[in-house]
């Protein structure tokens, strides 16, 4: 039998606590590495959404500008309508009003604005029936506008209010 020495097992494990405390320290390395990556990461990411929310109100902002300013001769025009009306020049006035309301209708036209078609066959899409009234059109034909109805491209900002065409009653 061979004896060993004790100074072997000592060198035994002098060598494998070396290695311990060397692979220990590298994956406490990497750890700390990947623990910076991603608080990196998720600072950059608040930083990402801060900016864009600040984009986003920057161009509400913006497109609010736009629009407001491209109202603002509607404005002046209806102030001079109504200087017009203070002078009874009841012409002038009507006048007035119709150049403002072209303009408004223009500058929301511009804007993507468009009046819902009424003409024919109810459509619950796009018409409100507030009533039924007894006609010679076909039954569900739009026989009345009570309010116009607009769209903002293919989106229903209010739908057009009408009388539709009921039935004729027999005397």
């Amino acid at each position: 039998m061979v004896e060993r020495p004790e100074n072997v097992e000592a060198v035994d494990a002098a060598e494998e606590g070396v290695e311990e405390p060397d692979a220990l320290a590298e994956v406490t390395r990497e750890r700390d590495e990947y623990l910076d990556s991603l608080r990196r990461l998720k600072a950059e990411f608040e930083n990402y959404r801060k900016r864009a929310a600040r984009d986003q109100q920057s161009l509400v902002a913006r497109a609010h500008e736009r629009l407001v300013r491209e109202l603002l001769p509607v404005l002046d025009d209806l102030a001079r309508a109504l200087e017009a009306a203070e002078q009874h020049e009841e012409a002038a006035l009507e006048e007035g009003v119709r150049l403002v309301h072209r303009q408004l209708a223009g500058i929301l036209e511009k804007e993507g604005l468009a009046e819902i078609e009424t003409s024919g066959t109810f459509d619950p899409n796009v018409h409100e029936a507030l009533l039924s009234q007894p006609s010679d059109e076909p039954e569900g034909s739009v026989v009345h506008v009570i309010q116009k109805g607009y769209m903002l491209g293919d989106h229903v900002l209010r739908p057009a209010r009408v009388a539709i065409a009921a039935p004729k009653e027999d005397a």
